[in-house]
């Protein structure tokens, strides 16, 4: 999986996603939402969407520049998010993060051989 990707997969997770439907900003994605359904959709044709049940979240998306489907879900056990997903093309991963003050800690590793850590922070972002 793409580190890019991962990252926004991620980020959906560790910060709040900010909703601008009713005022459209050039390379914003568009956004609506119920109470248990956050779907996005950007102007280069990728989307995605969050639907919440319970303790887990199911995450669903298509990503225009690898023209990759992929599906993934977390479950959620207090500070800790387990997580596991797979793309149309085979590639799965699994992982984890957990929140520790305004930071999340991300551990990721896939079948294609990628393992990396991302950790991130309101304050400081993704590193």
């Amino acid at each position: 999986m793409k580190h890019s990707n991962l990252a926004l997969l991620l980020l959906a997770l560790a910060v709040p996603i900010p909703l601008y439907a009713a005022i459209p900003q050039p390379g914003l994605a568009l956004c609506t939402r119920s109470a248990t359904l956050l779907a996005c959709e950007d102007g280069k044709g990728s989307y995605y969407s969050v639907r919440t049940e319970g303790r887990d979240f199911h995450l669903r998306g298509y990503d225009s520049n690898s023209r990759r489907l992929w599906a993934q879900t977390n479950s959620r056990y207090g500070q800790m998010t387990f997580f596991t997903g797979l793309a149309s093309d085979g590639e799965a991963w699994v992982g984890y993060s957990r929140r520790v003050g305004w930071t999340t800690l991300n551990r990721v590793s896939s079948s294609s051989g990628q393992r990396f850590n991302l950790h991130c922070s309101l304050i400081g972002g993704c590193r």
